[in-house]
Order: C-alpha cells, then sequence, then structure tokens
C-alpha cells in the first residue's frame, strides 16, 4: 500500500494498493480499479474494499492490479457526491470534450480539465501504468456501463453475474468522464459498475464477486 500516494483537495489522504511496485508492473499493463469517485456513493466505497480484501489473501494465480478504494475521500465523509472543492471527480478528466458547463452544482466540472489533485494524481498513474482495462465503482441505478469495446469482454463477465444489464453509455452526455478519458481519448477499456443505489452493503461485494474473479484470472 503506498498510504500517502495522493492528497484530495481538502488535504485527507488516497490510499493506492497494488499487486507489487508500480515501478515493477508498469510495463505489465495491470487492471486498474477505482472507488469512491463520488462521495454520495457508499456502495462503490465498500465494493473497492471488500475487492481488495479479496485479492490481498487469495492465492490464485492473477493479472497485476492497482486499486484505489476511495479517490475522493473529502466528499465520502461528507456523504457528498463533489470533492472538498466542490467538483464533480467524474467531470474533471482532461477528455477531449471536457466543458466548462453545467447544468447544477453537483455536477461542476472544476475551472479546468484535471484541475483537482485527485484526478491529477489518477491520470498520472493511467499515463505510466498504461492499464489494459480500468474498472470504476458507482452506485445508481443497475448497470454495468462499458466504454470502447475492448470492455465488452469484462462487462459480460459483470453482467452474467450480476443479472445487471450491459450498456454502452450511461445514457447521457458525460464530458470529462472517466469512460470519455479513457475509453474514448486513451483507447483504453472501461467500465462502470452501476451498483444498486441503497443495497445493503453487505449485499454488494457478493453480487460482483465473481465477475471480478473471472475478470482478474481472464486477462485480455
Amino acid at each position: 500500500m503506498i498510504s500517502d500516494w495522493a492528497k484530495s483537495a481538502n488535504g485527507e489522504d488516497i490510499s493506492l494498493h497494488a499487486s507489487a511496485e508500480l515501478s515493477a508492473i508498469a510495463n505489465q499493463q495491470p487492471i486498474l480499479f477505482i472507488g469512491g469517485v463520488h462521495g454520495d456513493e457508499p456502495e462503490g466505497v465498500e465494493l473497492a474494499n471488500q475487492w481488495l480484501n479479496w485479492l490481498l489473501n487469495t492465492e490464485d494465480a492473477i493479472s497485476p492490479w492497482v486499486l484505489v478504494p476511495c479517490i475522493n475521500p473529502d466528499g465520502y465523509l461528507k456523504n457528498e457526491r463533489t470533492n472538498g472543492n466542490g467538483v464533480d471527480l467524474n467531470r474533471n478528466f482532461p477528455s477531449r470534450c471536457w466543458s466548462d458547463e453545467y447544468e447544477a452544482a453537483r455536477y461542476y466540472p472544476g475551472k479546468a480539465p484535471a484541475s483537482e489533485p485527485e484526478i491529477s494524481a489518477l491520470v498520472n498513474v493511467i499515463k505510466t501504468m498504461t492499464p489494459s482495462l480500468i474498472v470504476h465503482f458507482h452506485s445508481w441505478q443497475p448497470s454495468i456501463v462499458y466504454s470502447n469495446d475492448k470492455a465488452r469482454w469484462a462487462a459480460m463477465h459483470l453482467s452474467n453475474c450480476s443479472g445487471y444489464e450491459m450498456e454502452p453509455d450511461i445514457g447521457y452526455p458525460t464530458p470529462g468522464s472517466l469512460g470519455e478519458y479513457g475509453g474514448n481519448d486513451l483507447d483504453i477499456g472501461v467500465i462502470c459498475i452501476e451498483a444498486q443505489e441503497g443495497e445493503p452493503l453487505e449485499d454488494v461485494f457478493p453480487r460482483f464477486k465473481q465477475g471480478l474473479i473471472d475478470i482478474i484470472l481472464t486477462k485480455k
């Protein structure tokens, strides 16, 4: 674990875990998992933490991985979507389609692309690691949203185990999102797991466990 890997807008520590030293897996295209992008979605943080526990304790031969359990501790501590600067981190990625326009305060994209320390740190990891797949954990209406057909194989595993429908997009424009930046701009497969909002936390990981295992054992 790198406990002081990054700081949030409010100065909170953000931890990062990996299957080995980052320098050792930088050329192995690890799978990147991210929880807590939106602080008012505790299901995503719970899923990330339970998945991390499995990864750290398995004896199976698995693909290289990197995992950030909660990229937005500011919002998580306050049960708010945005970070300490009031920015929706999933509108702050430096995608080609980033826009400073927004419909409501909860979608505020920041003053510039990657203006937030949380996203700047993630962008550096993505550039350094060149992950083969990115999976981020959210909660809203149940679905497995994939960006770029490179992620379709993994989305199928998650759909099969959870019973959630696969969707090629969330259903509305998301400029500055991880799907736009990673999936469309960088040509990396990106999956957004949308767990059922309000689902008992103890039920979240069992729903997706087998799909996540299939992904980590079946790297494409």
